[in-house]
């Protein structure tokens, strides 16, 4: 984690974007995890640009074609990050399965070196222990990484008066090397509408 956090210092701008989804036409028994892989996946398809790498010797980005996001895995041991493969291409029951297979293996200390590496994304789902906003350590060659803080009930005006919507609060950090702002915002937005879908 030092070594990860002393790269990303020295070679990274980041800039962070912070917005919530609204929750609020989800059925129960919506799986967050792989609703927000899912979501990733949506958002790299709408700006390919934040699932690339980024070379700062080179000046070069190298958009990827399959998004391999790398999900923080708080241990008792300190922080790993195990990669989910292909999460725009799998169904959710696979992902839960791969999601369920990688932070088991990451507790137990057994996770495999293939396991660990050549990821696209990166996600933190922070939120699960605590906290709304973040600005999430984008990790190169990487370019982007979500926060997904605590879910809340928060009062939205609509029209004729007020509602408690379920949210989710979000923060984007990218690398303003290589991202534009313009990308970044296309890339939540498109994020949120898919999460925002009734399933």
């Amino acid at each position: 984690m030092a070594q990860s956090m002393s790269l990303a210092r020295d070679n990274v701008m980041n800039c962070t974007l912070f917005d919530d989804a609204d929750l609020h036409r989800w059925g129960k028994g919506q799986d967050f995890t792989t609703r927000l892989l899912r979501a990733i996946g949506a958002g790299c398809r709408a700006e390919p640009g934040l699932n690339a790498w980024f070379d700062g010797a080179a000046q070069s980005r190298r958009l990827l074609a399959r998004v391999d996001v790398a999900m923080a895995v708080d241990t008792p041991d300190g922080l790993l990050v195990p990669v989910i493969r292909d999460v725009g291409g799998r169904a959710a029951e696979e992902l839960r399965r791969d999601v369920d297979r990688l932070k088991r293996t990451a507790r137990d200390r057994t996770v495999a070196p293939e396991d660990l590496r050549d990821f696209s994304f990166m996600l933190s789902n922070y939120g699960m222990i605590a906290g709304r906003y973040a600005t999430p350590v984008v990790v190169p060659p990487a370019v982007a990484i979500l926060g997904a803080g605590r879910l809340s009930h928060d009062v939205i005006a609509v029209m004729g008066g007020i509602e408690a919507h379920l949210r989710m609060p979000l923060s984007l950090t990218f690398d303003h090397r290589c991202v534009t702002g313009g990308e970044a915002a296309r890339f939540l937005a498109a994020l949120m509408r898919d999460l925002e879908r009734d399933s």
